[in-house]
């Protein structure tokens, strides 16, 4: 039984420390995004957008 109650207690430390790294690194993504430059922004804002694709080029041309 003492063995089973040790195991329980190493099993909490690595959900605890899973769950402190997981939401460390969303905190982090999160921090990032919100003190990014303006310039920055409206430059990741185009992005899809500032090259053509292969498929897009193929439609314009068609139509």
């Amino acid at each position: 039984m003492f063995r089973r109650l040790l195991l329980e207690e190493h099993a909490a430390i690595f959900t605890l420390s899973a769950f402190i790294t997981a939401a460390s690194i969303y905190v982090a993504f999160a921090w990032r995004a919100l003190r990014m430059r303006r310039s920055q922004l409206e430059r990741f804002e185009n992005l899809p957008f500032a090259t053509p694709t292969p498929a897009a080029r193929h439609d314009a041309d068609s139509a």
